[in-house]
C-alpha cells in the first residue's frame, strides 16, 4: 500500500465520520516557542487551549512536521525521520474516549477490501496510563483485546503536556507487534524495537499549573471541554504494511537512497555504516526539499540554519561513501519525483527549490575545501611544535565558525598520524548547547500565557475596519496589565487594550503596526505597537497619556494620517518592485521576505547573484512607469482556491484561509494574496528609489528603497552634495566622475611615493640597530621598539633586513612596533640561530601572550600582536627569556 494511499484511506475514513478535512498546515509555524512545526497538534493549539473557538467539532488532517531534536538517530534506527507526516483525528469537545478508541480500532483493524488498514488485531498491543482505568475498560469493552495485551505505563510514557500550565491529559498508544525476529516477547513495556508505537490517543481532560517539569505540576481540575487530540505516524504504517524493516525504504523515501547508491557505486545492505550513510542522506534530502517548498532558505540562525544543517550533513554523508563532488541535482531530483504527487508543490516550484540546494551545495564544498586547508596547516603546526594532538578548541573552531565536520576533522588527522582532544571538543559542545537550551528556555519562559487572551476571543473576531475607515468608535472590551487582566489603567502606565473593533493596522504581512491614539469619555491612550497575539483578535499596546481607561467604556481608535498614507506607499511600491523584478529576471525571483513601514520598502527575494547597475536601473524604470500610469488598485475576497486559479501569489510565510484578499495593482500585471493597506492607484505612491541591494543567503537578495517625501529628500540630499561637490572641484556635475578619478589617482601615487620614503627609512635603522645586538647564551640577540611602522609588512622587512647584517653569526632579531594603534612584534632567526635550536614561531607566541593577543608562524619569520601597546617592553623581555631558556 502506498503511503499516499494510506493516508487517503484515513482522511477518506473520517470524513464519513462527520469529521472536517484540514489541509495541512506550513512546517514553519506561528508559535514563537517554536522553529517548526514539530507534532501534528501544534496548527490546533489555539483550538486544544480554548484561546480561539474551533470552526468545526471535529477535524482530521496529514500535518507535515519537522523535528530534529534526535537527529543523530536518524537512520540508526527503523523510525527516526527529520521530516514526517501525522495523520490526526480531532475532537473538541465532541466525542471523547470512546469514539476516540473505536474509530481507531475500526480503522486499524477493517480489512484494506472494506477500505481499511487491514492489520490483524493479534499484533496489536495497547498501552494506558497506569491510573487511567476507563480507558482500560473501554479497550477491554470495544475491542476483542485480551487484558494481557493492554499495559498500563507512567507519566514518563503516557501522560500528554506542554510542560506550560493549560490542558494535559493521560494518553494511550497503540503498538504493532513486528514479531520475534525483531526483539524479546514481552510487549511495549519491554521498550524494544520489536514493539512499534503506531497511533497516540490523548485525552486532553485536566488543567495543570504549578508546572515544575513534564511530569511535576498541580491538576486544578478538569476542564470544561474535553478535547481528543491523536496521531498517527504515516511513515510508520507505511513501512509497515509495505513489508520492508524501516521508513527509509518505503516509496516516499527509497528512491533519494537508490539514487545515493548510485552514485556512490556502493551497496545498500552491505556494511552497517554505509547504510546509515544512506539512510541519513534519504532523509535529510526529503527533509531539506520539504523545508525549502515552505519558505525556508538556508542562513546561519533560526529555521535557515537547521536546513542548512540538513544538507551539509547529506554532503558529508554522500563524502564518506567516497563521493567528493556535487550529487544534489541528482538527488533532489530523485526526492521530487517521490514527492511531488503529495505535494505538488515541490514539481511546480522545482527549479525555485533547487537553485537553492545547489546554492548551498556548491559554498559548502568550497567550505570543505577551505577547511581542509585549515586544518592541513593546523596539524602541520602541531606536529613541528613536537606534538601528537590537536587541540579541542582548534577542532571546535573549525566546526563553529568554518562549519567543518569533526568526523572529517578526526579522519584527516588520524591520516596524518596525530589525534585530536575529542573530550576537549566535546566539553565546547557542550557549552555550546546548553548555552542554546538555556536561550530556548529563556525564551519560552518570556512567552505571553495566550490564555489571558481566551475571553476575549471567545466574544469573536476583532472587526478591522481600516480599510475603509481611519476612526472608528468600539468599546474596549478588556484591558491586561503586565500581561495580566485589569479592571483600568491609569496615566503613565504601559497596557493592553482590546477592542471589539479598530481602525489600526496589526503588523502582519511584513508591513508594520499603525501609529494612533485611541480616544474615550475623560482618557487619551498614544498607541505603541499593533499585534495579533492569537488567531482572529488583535491587541493595542498602549500607554495612558491621560485620565483613566477602565473595562466597558467606549473607545475611538485614530489612525495617524500621515503615517497611514506614508505606509500603504511603501506596502503598493513592494509589489510594484516584486513585479518588476519578475519581468526583469523571470518568474524565479519570488519572495522570500518583506518589510514595509512609512516611506521604506525591504525586498528579499530568490536569486543567486548580485544585480547589475542596468538591471537595478531597469527595475526602478519598470517600478517609476508602473507608477506613472496610474494603475489602478483593487481588492477582492473571494475563495483561495478561485484566487490561485486566477494566479495570484502567495507572499512568504503568510498563512492562509478557505477565503483570502487579493490586491490587484493594474490588473493582473501585479496580483498577489495580501491583507495590508494599500493605495487606491499607483500615481499615490510617487517616487520609488532604490538605495540597496545586497545578499542575505546563498540564494536570497534583498533590495530596499525609500518611497514618496523619504525618497524626494534623499534624492535632494544627495544633489545638495553633487553642488557641492561641483564648487569645491570647480568642475562641471558632469565632469565630477573624472575629475575625482584624477584626484584619486594622484593620491594613490602620493601614498605609494611616502610609503617609500618610510621604508627607505626605516631601511635605514638597520645598521643603527645590529649594533644594539647583546649575546644570550650562544646567539646574538637584537630586542628593541622602534616605535611607530606603516604596516606589519614594513616591520617585518627591517627584521630581516637587521638579521642578515650579521651574516654566519647566529642572530635573531625581534622588533616591535606600534601598528594602526596596535602592538605588533617581528622575530627573525638565521640559519645558525635555527641550527642551534631558536625557533620564531615559538618565540613571537611568547611575545604575543604578553601582548594579551596571539602570534607564530615559520622558524625563520613569525609575528605575534595584541591589544596593549604599554607591553611592548614585557613582550620583548619574554622573547630574550625564551631564548635564553632554549
Amino acid at each position: 500500500m502506498k503511503t499516499a494511499e494510506i493516508a487517503q484511506r484515513y482522511l477518506t475514513y473520517f470524513e464519513k465520520q462527520g469529521h472536517t478535512i484540514v489541509p495541512s498546515a506550513s512546517l514553519v509555524t506561528d508559535d514563537p516557542a517554536l522553529l517548526f512545526t514539530v507534532a501534528g497538534m501544534v496548527p490546533f493549539i489555539p483550538y486544544l487551549s480554548g484561546d480561539v473557538p474551533a470552526p468545526y467539532k471535529r477535524a482530521a488532517d496529514n500535518q507535515k512536521c519537522i523535528r530534529t531534536n534526535d537527529i543523530e538517530e536518524v537512520g540508526k534506527t527503523p523510525r527516526h525521520g527529520t521530516f514526517f507526516q501525522m495523520l490526526g483525528n480531532w475532537s473538541f469537545g465532541d466525542y471523547f474516549k470512546e469514539g476516540a478508541i473505536r474509530y481507531a480500532w475500526e480503522l486499524l483493524t477493517t480489512p484494506e477490501a472494506d477500505g481499511g488498514l487491514g492489520f490483524d488485531p493479534k499484533d496489536l498491543w495497547v498501552t494506558v496510563y497506569e491510573e487511567d482505568d476507563e480507558a482500560r475498560d473501554l479497550w477491554l469493552r470495544l475491542t476483542d483485546l485480551p487484558d494481557e495485551r493492554i499495559q498500563r505505563l507512567g507519566k514518563d510514557t503516557n501522560y500528554w503536556s506542554t510542560g506550560l500550565p493549560g490542558p494535559a491529559g493521560p494518553c494511550s498508544e497503540i503498538f504493532f507487534d513486528r514479531g520475534p525476529a525483531y526483539g524479546i516477547d514481552g510487549g511495549p513495556a519491554t521498550d524494544d524495537d520489536r514493539y512499534v508505537e503506531i497511533w497516540n490517543l490523548v485525552f486532553m481532560q485536566y488543567e495543570i499549573t504549578d508546572v515544575k517539569s513534564k511530569y511535576d505540576f498541580t491538576i486544578v481540575g478538569e476542564l470544561p471541554a474535553k478535547n481528543i487530540d491523536t496521531g498517527m505516524g504515516l511513515e510508520r504504517i507505511a513501512f509497515l504494511k509495505q513489508g520492508v524493516d524501516n521508513m527509509y525504504e518505503t516509496d516516499q523515501v527509497r528512491p533519494v537512497l537508490d539514487k545515493a547508491v548510485e552514485l556512490s557505486g556502493r551497496t545498500y545492505g552491505a556494511d552497517h555504516e554505509d547504510d546509515v550513510r544512506f539512510r541519513v542522506i534519504a532523509d535529510h534530502v526529503r527533509s531539506s526539499l520539504m523545508l525549502l517548498s515552505d519558505g525556508v532558505t538556508p542562513s546561519n540562525e533560526g529555521r535557515g540554519y537547521i536546513l542548512r544543517r540538513l544538507m551539509r550533513r547529506a554532503i558529508r554523508a554522500m563524502r564518506l561513501l567516497g563521493v567528493d563532488g556535487p550529487t544534489f541535482a541528482d538527488l533532489f531530483a530523485a526526492s521530487r519525483d517521490a514527492m511531488k504527487d503529495a505535494y505538488p508543490i515541490v514539481g511546480e516550484e522545482y527549479d525555485r527549490l533547487s537553485a537553492y540546494a545547489l546554492a548551498e551545495e556548491a559554498t559548502f564544498l568550497r567550505t570543505l575545501a577551505a577547511g581542509s586547508e585549515i586544518l592541513d596547516e593546523s596539524v602541520a603546526q602541531t606536529k613541528a611544535a613536537g606534538g601528537a594532538e590537536l587541540s579541542g578548541s582548534q577542532a571546535f573552531l573549525l566546526h563553529d565558525t568554518y562549519g567543518f565536520p569533526i568526523d572529517l576533522t578526526l579522519e584527516i588527522a588520524e591520516e596524518a598520524g596525530i589525534s585530536v582532544d575529542r573530550a576537549a571538543f566535546d566539553t565546547l559542545m557542550q557549552e555550546q548547547r546548553a548555552r542554546a537550551k538555556a536561550d530556548a528556555r529563556s525564551r519560552k519562559r518570556q512567552l505571553a500565557d495566550t490564555s489571558v487572551y481566551r475571553d476575549f476571543r471567545a466574544q469573536g473576531e476583532t472587526v478591522f475596519t481600516g480599510y475603509t475607515d481611519l476612526e472608528t468608535e468600539s468599546r474596549i472590551l478588556g484591558i491586561l496589565v503586565d500581561g495580566h487582566p485589569a479592571q483600568r489603567a491609569t496615566a503613565g502606565q504601559i497596557a493592553e487594550v482590546i477592542l471589539a473593533e479598530t481602525a489600526l493596522y496589526a503588523e502582519s504581512g511584513g508591513q508594520v503596526a499603525d501609529k494612533g491614539v485611541i480616544v474615550g469619555p475623560g482618557f487619551e491612550l498614544d498607541v505603541l505597537d499593533v499585534q495579533k497575539p492569537v488567531p482572529g483578535l488583535i491587541s493595542h499596546t498602549v500607554e495612558v497619556a491621560s485620565g483613566e481607561v477602565g473595562v466597558g467604556q467606549p473607545a475611538t481608535t485614530v489612525v495617524d494620517v500621515a503615517n497611514r498614507r506614508a505606509a500603504r506607499q511603501a506596502h503598493s511600491a513592494t509589489h510594484l518592485v516584486h513585479a518588476a523584478l519578475r519581468d526583469t529576471l523571470g518568474k524565479g525571483a519570488t519572495q522570500a521576505g518583506s518589510l514595509n513601514r512609512a516611506g521604506y520598502m525591504r525586498f528579499d527575494f530568490a536569486w543567486g547573484q548580485a544585480l547589475s547597475d542596468a538591471t537595478k536601473s531597469e527595475i526602478e524604470e519598470i517600478a517609476g512607469n508602473a507608477v506613472r500610469d496610474n494603475l489602478e488598485v483593487t481588492t477582492r475576497v473571494l475563495p483561495l482556491a478561485e484566487a490561485k486559479e486566477l494566479g495570484a501569489m502567495a507572499l512568504f510565510g503568510e498563512k492562509y484561509g478557505d477565503t483570502v484578499r487579493m490586491v490587484d495593482i493594474g490588473g493582473p500585471w501585479s496580483r498577489e494574496l495580501c491583507a495590508g493597506t494599500h493605495v487606491s492607484s499607483s500615481a499615490e505612491i510617487g517616487l520609488i528609489s532604490l538605495v540597496g541591494e545586497s545578499s542575505v543567503g546563498a540564494s536570497t537578495r534583498r533590495v530596499e528603497a525609500l518611497v514618496g517625501q523619504n525618497a524626494f529628500r534623499e534624492l535632494a540630499a544627495e544633489r545638495a552634495i553633487v553642488s557641492q561637490l561641483t564648487s569645491s572641484l570647480k568642475a562641471p556635475r558632469d565632469e565630477l566622475p573624472a575629475r575625482i578619478a584624477e584626484l584619486q589617482a594622484n593620491l594613490k601615487a602620493a601614498e605609494k611615493k611616502i610609503a617609500q620614503f618610510e621604508a627607505k627609512a626605516l631601511g635605514d635603522r638597520a645598521p643603527q640597530l645590529a649594533e644594539t645586538a647583546t649575546r644570550v647564551g650562544s646567539q646574538l640577540l637584537v630586542a628593541q621598539s622602534i616605535g611607530t611602522a606603516g604596516s606589519g609588512d614594513d616591520l617585518r622587512t627591517l627584521a630581516v633586513q637587521v638579521r642578515d647584517r650579521f651574516g654566519s653569526e647566529a642572530a635573531v632579531v625581534a622588533l616591535a612596533a606600534e601598528v594602526n594603534g596596535r602592538p605588533v612584534v617581528i622575530v627573525a632567526t638565521n640559519d645558525a640561530a635555527r641550527a642551534a635550536g631558536a625557533k620564531a614561531g615559538v618565540l613571537a607566541k611568547a611575545a604575543a601572550a604578553a601582548l594579551g593577543g596571539g602570534g607564530g608562524g615559520r622558524d625563520d619569520v613569525a609575528q605575534g600582536g595584541g591589544a596593549d601597546v604599554a607591553a611592548i617592553p614585557a613582550a620583548l623581555q619574554a622573547v630574550t627569556a625564551g631564548l635564553a631558556a632554549g
